[in-house]
């Protein structure tokens, strides 16, 4: 995750806020927001609980209140439900699926030692051995880079993309564990589940070069692609800085469906999906879609705890920072999530998961 500078915390009564919009949906009393300010939060964040069919996602907000109001979290909890409702209403299917082993999924995170040239070299051995051959394993050169993005190819039946990505490379202080060789690390093993069953949709597995100077690798990716390549993707799925909690969701910086979709999955799986919006301690490389008006979803881990141990971008993002129980179950959350995207996007169909 490309971090800003200077942010620290400050804390909101939800008085302070929309009274009338928060009190029916507002489960904690204190409402902690991000800010440039030069004191701490004292308090946790609040919570904003949506009810969803007997799902709760929960969206915890720890950022300015100008750049995401209590408003817009009520109008995003009744998108959910509405785009859950049109799911719920349409025939059922059955997720097909192979989920890597749990000893797969931690032998490939601990493949981060090295420089990122190392990196993208173990990305694609990676690829291989998840079983993507020559012919669907390619790089990218990217102007302003020294490194390629890595791109595997999962062919469809049909002209529709779906893209995944994740950043390979780290800043040079501590080993980017987390930030983000957790992201780049799951791309073959998502590739591997998904590759036995025939999809509709063609998935592009990509691993981004120097998203820490910029994003320069989605940049480019995203800059490239044809008004026809855009209109034909119907979504960017995005994983940066996983494994330091449960999954959460960058609510305020993700398509209402896409969301809504996750959440439904997660209920499907009797798991949750949390609501963590990041938008002033840093950027990530779904933005650079978002900007070409592909939906696009970032996935993460981020809470007021993790990002108050100070781990990104220091060193103590190192393998001891991961929670694998949490890392692993992210994984099991986002495999069936993508599969369900190849049936969800133009034609939702209900699902039960296997």
């Amino acid at each position: 995750m490309r971090m800003f500078t200077g942010m620290t915390l400050v804390c909101y009564k939800s008085s302070e806020l929309d009274a009338t919009i928060v009190a029916p949906i507002w489960s904690n009393p204190e409402y902690c927001l991000e800010q440039p300010v030069d004191y701490s939060c004292p308090v946790s964040p609040g919570n904003v609980v949506a009810p969803a069919f007997g799902t709760y996602m929960m969206f915890r907000d720890p950022l300015h209140p100008e750049s995401l109001s209590a408003r817009r979290f009520y109008f995003l909890a009744i998108i959910i439900i509405l785009v859950l409702s049109s799911l719920l209403a349409a025939t059922a299917d059955i997720l097909i699926y192979n989920s890597v082993s749990r000893e797969v999924i931690q032998a490939r995170l601990e493949k981060y030692k090295g420089s990122d040239q190392q990196r993208e070299t173990t990305l694609k051995q990676m690829f291989t051995e998840a079983g993507c051959d020559d012919q669907h394993l390619s790089e990218q050169a990217v102007k302003g880079s020294k490194l390629p993005n890595v791109i595997c190819l999962l062919p469809g039946s049909s002209d529709r993309v779906i893209i995944v990505g994740a950043h390979f490379d780290h800043v040079p202080e501590g080993d980017g564990v987390v930030d983000n060789w957790s992201g780049a690390a799951l791309l073959p093993s998502l590739y591997q589940g998904m590759k036995r069953e025939p999809r509709k949709h063609t998935y592009i597995f990509i691993g981004f070069t120097d998203e820490e100077k910029g994003e320069v690798g989605s940049h480019f990716y995203a800059q490239q692609m044809t008004k026809a390549q855009v209109a034909t993707t119907d979504a960017m799925v995005n994983m940066d800085t996983l494994g330091l909690a449960p999954t959460e969701v960058w609510a305020s910086h993700s398509d209402k469906q896409l969301t809504g979709v996750l959440v439904y999955i997660a209920k499907q799986l009797n798991t949750t999906v949390t609501g963590m919006n990041v938008d002033e301690i840093g950027s990530t490389d779904s933005v650079q879609f978002s900007e070409r008006k592909i939906p696009s979803i970032t996935i993460h881990s981020l809470t007021q705890e993790t990002w108050n141990a100070h781990i990104l971008h220091t060193s103590k993002d190192k393998f001891s920072a991961m929670h694998l129980d949490d890392y692993y179950q992210t994984y099991k959350l986002l495999l069936p999530y993508l599969v369900f995207l190849d049936q969800a996007l133009g034609n939702p169909p209900q699902s039960n998961t296997h």
